[in-house]
């Protein structure tokens, strides 16, 4: 595949909209399945605005794990981000480089170091996989 297809503007759109302000916390974020809708609001709640807000200089996705995530249909919650993030940060201070993290029913590869997930992978794909070229696994809860 190669270029970037508009669901791929649109989460770069999404991201540079967070960072200038523009979306503001009363707003709903639809997520690319439309299968839940997250209300963006003040309420103390984790909510998706604040997860992004915080995570978007913190933890990138790679263009092939956008791609991966896209086409698997996997679901990027607030819940999931947060301990996607909190694992990348126990890994880096174990010193880990490239590692696997587990969690629920999905799987994530990531680059420790510059804190990219490499690719992602939902129960389906994760059955028959063998991980190579990892020096850290961790099971996130």
């Amino acid at each position: 595949m190669t270029g970037i297809d508009s669901s791929d503007h649109n989460i770069q759109n999404l991201i540079s909209a967070h960072r200038s302000g523009s979306i503001n916390n009363n707003q709903i974020v639809r997520s690319k399945s439309d299968r839940s809708v997250q209300n963006v609001g003040n309420n103390g709640n984790l909510c998706f605005a604040n997860v992004l807000k915080s995570k978007i200089e913190g933890l990138r996705f790679s263009a092939h794990a956008q791609t991966r995530i896209k086409s698997r249909k996997i679901e990027i919650t607030p819940l999931i981000l947060d301990k996607l993030e909190k694992a990348v940060s126990n890994v880096a201070v174990k010193g880990g480089k490239d590692s696997l993290v587990l969690m629920e029913n999905l799987a994530f590869i990531v680059n420790i170091p510059n804190r990219t997930v490499i690719t992602a992978m939902d129960g389906e794909n994760l059955r028959e996989n063998i991980f190579t070229n990892i020096d850290s696994a961790v099971i996130a809860d």
